[in-house]
């Protein structure tokens, strides 16, 4: 199940909030490793580490690193101050974190009886790669806007792993990150979807959230069997909390697998099954016959949803000045205009739906 490598480290790649890449000597040769200071400590060159490189050996694109699982010599220091929330619970790395919800939070007496998002526009979304776009798409039209991002533990379970996230908190693209579940790492931690999008909301004071599972994601080819069910699952707690859900669609002209060319039936399972709250549904005016394809396959979405006509006139251009590099499944923004353009399209909805 684990691939466990002993290494030194050689040499320090580069670093951004929480994390640390290197490149570590291991009996194969040299490879690349990431390390969270903030759960193993911060390794130095010349430190031996210890390796569990799993994801390496599989080749898998996002998480294509060994991961940096002790530092037997530079141990971090014990966490101090409250905090009793366990997240990756009952695995070798568990760690405590301070949730909002819990009772030795000062935002605990606020949330405790929270219950409302107040119709706060929730954009819900499959990959994590939609998390640029769809902020270029809303302040391309609403600049100053109020974000937060819940992110889901489909994905990595750290936010550290996310440059992106942690670049579009640095310039202020994000109010902070709220992580659920399994993940943590956030500006504020919290149990469910349903209390981080409360506490986007009352702690963050978002006028927006964004939901979307971190980096990465698990899919078999199956019609259930995909991490981004959960997507519709979001749409439901934005309902209850009686939120305003907006439904990005999943659009791909570059993936060539027939489930996923044009809306993938991942759009369509999480959120014309498993989604019983109605949401809007930004359907992006594409052109031509691919364009005509996204509508077509957007309707079978409309027994549910209600679906909105959005422009795309200008999106492009806002793309173009992401202050992060724009990228799913290995394809730029070039490569798979399309994609970018719809969740452009779900933050435009967004930003509309403020005025």
């Amino acid at each position: 199940m684990i691939r466990w490598r002993k290494g030194e480290v050689v040499r320090i790649r580069r670093e951004w909030p929480g994390a640390v890449e290197l490149d570590v000597a291991v009996p194969e040769g040299e490879c690349r490793a990431l390390a969270y200071p903030p759960l193993v400590g911060r390794p130095e060159p010349g430190d031996e580490v210890l390796l569990n490189t799993t994801a390496l050996a599989m080749g898998l694109g996002t998480g294509g690193y060994a991961m940096v699982v002790a530092v037997p010599n530079r141990l971090p220091q014990d966490p101090a101050g409250p905090g009793h929330l366990v997240k990756a619970r009952y695995t070798p790395l568990q760690a405590t974190v301070l949730g909002a919800d819990e009772q030795d939070s000062p935002h605990h007496d606020r949330l405790r009886e929270a219950d409302s998002l107040d119709g706060m526009p929730v954009v819900v979304a499959d990959l994590h790669s939609a998390l640029a776009p769809i902020l270029c798409g809303l302040y391309a039209d609403r600049p100053g806007t109020r974000v937060a991002y819940v992110m889901q533990d489909g994905g990595a379970l750290p936010v550290w792993f996310s440059m992106a996230a942690a670049r579009l908190r640095e310039i202020g693209w994000l109010a902070g990150v709220v992580t659920v579940g399994q993940s943590f790492g956030g500006d504020v931690e919290a149990v469910t979807v349903h209390t981080g999008l409360l506490a986007a909301r009352h702690v963050l004071e978002a006028d927006v959230a964004i939901v979307a599972q971190g980096p990465g994601n698990l899919g078999t080819g199956t019609r259930w069997g995909f991490s981004g069910v959960s997507a519709g699952e979001a749409v439901n707690a934005a309902g209850v909390l009686r939120g305003r859900p907006v439904a990005a669609l999943r659009v791909s002209e570059g993936d060539r697998r027939e489930r996923h060319y044009g809306v993938s039936h991942h759009s369509l399972t999480a959120y014309g099954r498993v989604a019983l709250t109605p949401a809007d549904v930004p359907v992006p005016e594409l052109p031509g016959e691919f364009g005509e394809r996204v509508r077509d396959q957007s309707e079978l979405l409309a027994v549910r949803h209600r679906l909105v006509p959005v422009p795309v006139e200008g999106l492009h251009e806002a793309l173009r000045e992401s202050p992060v590099r724009l990228s799913t499944m290995g394809r730029g923004l070039e490569e798979d205009l399309p994609y970018f353009l719809a969740s452009a399209a779900a933050g435009r909805l967004a930003a509309s739906l403020l005025s």
